[in-house]
């Protein structure tokens, strides 16, 4: 068992008060997390991380798919170093990016699909994930991205990319020691349930949560199986704070819906107990991401975080826009991403997403190594 202490993480944040800064900032901070959270302490630990899930952990796999969620277009990526467009649905980095650089991983995460996504770039992991898609099959269906199925057919495909990059044994210690990152279900309701009437019809909301439950379920059970050991699940995110949500079923209140932070609380609890049926089975660990608490006392008070802004998200009104939505035509597009909790109105800004790494990350690791 790794005692790790995570007291060394800068608490560098309070730079992003400065608009001028804030692209140097972001590079700042990717420089500091690898660094000083990086090969010195993680990179023997753990040597890679492998991501599935939808738009929260896509690198840009959605760039090469035919579909209408895709986030490969201005303001996108504005803050991104170079102001690389990449296809994450943010204004810079995501989650994963910063959990990899905390682990030492070095650079950006990469998209299995991408075509540098070969050789050396993958021994330090890929992310299968796909923006649009769900636990739920028939999720990705909607907007024809990769099914958390897919995924699976992926990661096994990917397995056999290392093992000729590294060999078989370096390949099998890899994928061990690598840290699994799992974040979906969000689509399952926001995308498909809530304005699926026919699937409202086939479920009710008990029997649609214990289906994705199910589904999970069988998914943690190939990854156990095909020798994953250490797995990190995020939760839900408050449902009734994301500014979609509250435009669109808020009756023109600006306040968080109670009823749909109650639906993705419900599954969350019932979710940390299956993950606990899990933990330990045939040495597997599993570690549970809260993603909701965070966010969502953001999104009631961001002063609170540094921020001024948690009801709208930056681009065009803040209030629809989203992917294809969220373009260089969106009027209204914020200057300073930094200051609002969201940057679509999905989608947590770089800001928020380094902060739900930088708190909820330790907590979670220090449950596996």
């Amino acid at each position: 068992m790794h005692s790790i202490s995570f007291t060394y993480i800068l608490d560098v944040e309070s730079v992003y008060h400065s608009q001028a800064m804030e692209i140097s900032f972001i590079l700042l901070l990717r420089a500091i997390l690898l660094l000083i959270a990086g090969p010195c302490v993680f990179s023997a630990v753990v040597p890679a991380l492998i991501s599935f899930g939808d738009s929260t952990v896509d690198a840009g796999n959605n760039n090469h798919l035919l579909t209408l969620a895709k986030s490969n277009h201005p303001p996108y990526g504005r803050d991104f170093p170079g102001r690389k467009i990449t296809g994450r649905f943010s204004n810079g980095f995501i989650a994963i990016d910063y959990v990899a650089s905390m682990l030492g991983l070095g650079s950006a995460t990469v998209g299995y699909l991408n075509p540098e996504a070969k050789g050396d770039n993958i021994v330090r992991g890929v992310s299968f994930a796909s923006g649009g898609s769900g636990l739920y099959h028939g999720t990705a269906q909607i907007y024809n991205v990769i099914s958390l199925d897919d995924q699976l057919k992926l990661y096994r495909q990917y397995r056999e990319d290392l093992a000729h990059v590294v060999g078989a044994a370096n390949s099998s210690r890899i994928l061990s020691d690598a840290v699994y990152l799992i974040s979906i279900g969000s689509n399952d309701y926001l995308n498909n349930y809530y304005v699926n009437i026919i699937l409202g019809i086939e479920y009710n909301r008990r029997q649609y949560r214990n289906h994705l439950l199910n589904i999970l379920s069988g998914f943690l059970a190939e990854l156990r199986n095909m020798g994953a050991r250490r797995v990190v699940v995020a939760s839900l995110p408050p449902f009734g704070c994301l500014p979609s949500q509250i435009t669109l079923y808020g009756l023109g209140k600006e306040t968080c819906l109670q009823k749909l932070n109650k639906e993705a609380s419900i599954f969350n609890s019932k979710m940390l107990k299956l993950l606990q049926m899990f933990n330990g089975t045939d040495g597997m660990k599993i570690a549970y991401l809260d993603i909701f608490s965070q966010l969502y006392d953001a999104a009631r008070f961001p002063a609170k975080y540094g921020f001024v802004e948690g009801r709208r998200g930056c681009c065009g009104t803040g209030r629809l826009e989203a992917s294809i939505l969220c373009n260089k035509f969106s009027i209204g597009t914020c200057e300073n991403a930094s200051k609002y909790v969201f940057w679509d109105s999905f989608h947590p800004s770089d800001r928020m997403n380094f902060l739900i790494a930088k708190t909820q990350l330790p907590k979670a690791l220090q449950q596996l190594l």
